[in-house]
């Protein structure tokens, strides 16, 4: 791997092997990398994005499960941390199998993670925010799912990260439903930090899911002091918060709501919420 990135960081064309393949990389244009049903071949591929400035695309292999064993992005993520443009596709599985517990992914400032077709994240566990992603850049997430996630902090599925100064996270949810994750504080299913923008978008007779996720406040979603959360055909129910608002949790920020019913959480859904979530009642 330290032969690979020096040849990009070189910026000549490298022949890599990633994950049992060999290819053709060269270090100026983006690339595909196929990434081969195993854990080392999923952090190869990573790092080898990483050390490239172009956008590249890890095509995982169909109906993999990708179980991570140790933590490669310090002590509290599975993956590489994220600092530049990756694309992951599947379908496909990224989980945590292991008794230490890390969160699956994080994605730097720099960073920018889009999940496409099918490409689930579950079972992270972490001490700290961001159980299945800490996101500091931007994440999106489009027909992929956050499922099973814990983290003891903030965002049991998704944390964007408080961010007081410098560029804010963005995170864009379409057709990916987040279900069953535990925060202990803030957003069980995901939490919209300081500063950070959410967007969420399901289709019309077929709204986004966010159901079945704990939190202290803020079972399904937390947004707090953020600048921005949209949500768009968007239902928000069978969450569960051990203080309030099961669904959904605001302090301050712009929202906006369309075609989003609130319904069905414990022990109620909005309440608490200063200023109010929009078209969200009980």
């Amino acid at each position: 791997m330290r032969n690979i990135r020096t040849a990009v960081k070189a910026l000549l064309g490298a022949t890599v092997v990633v994950g049992g393949m060999t290819m053709v990389a060269p270090a100026a244009h983006a690339i595909t990398i196929p990434v081969a049903c195993s854990e080392s071949a999923l952090v190869a591929a990573v790092n080898l994005a990483n050390s490239t400035a172009a956008a590249d695309t890890l095509a995982l292999a169909g109906g993999c499960t990708y179980a991570l064993t140790s933590p490669h992005g310090g002590l509290t993520t599975g993956l590489p941390v994220i600092t530049t443009r990756i694309e992951m596709l599947g379908p496909a599985v990224i989980t945590r199998n292991s008794l230490l517990l890390f969160r699956i992914a994080e994605v730097a400032a720099t960073g920018n993670l889009t999940l496409t077709t099918s490409v689930a994240i579950t079972n992270g566990s972490v001490v700290g925010d961001g159980g299945g992603i800490l996101n500091r850049g931007a994440v999106t997430l489009t027909s992929s799912s956050l499922t099973g996630n814990l983290a003891t902090l903030n965002g049991g599925g998704l944390a964007n990260a408080d961010t007081p100064r410098g560029g804010a996270p963005a995170a864009t949810f379409t057709r990916s439903p987040v279900s069953g994750n535990t925060s202990l504080l803030r957003g069980g299913g995901i939490y919209n930090g300081q500063r950070g923008t959410l967007t969420t978008t399901g289709v019309s007779g077929s709204p986004m899911p966010v159901n079945g996720n704990t939190g202290s406040e803020g079972g399904g979603i937390a947004t707090v002091s953020s600048t921005a959360t949209t949500m768009t055909q968007t239902a928000v129910s069978g969450n569960q918060a051990l203080l309030t608002a099961g669904g959904v949790f605001r302090v301050g920020g712009t929202m906006t709501t369309t075609n989003s019913p609130i319904s069905a959480n414990t022990p109620n859904n909005c309440v608490g919420s200063v200023p109010a979530v929009p078209n969200c009642t009980g």
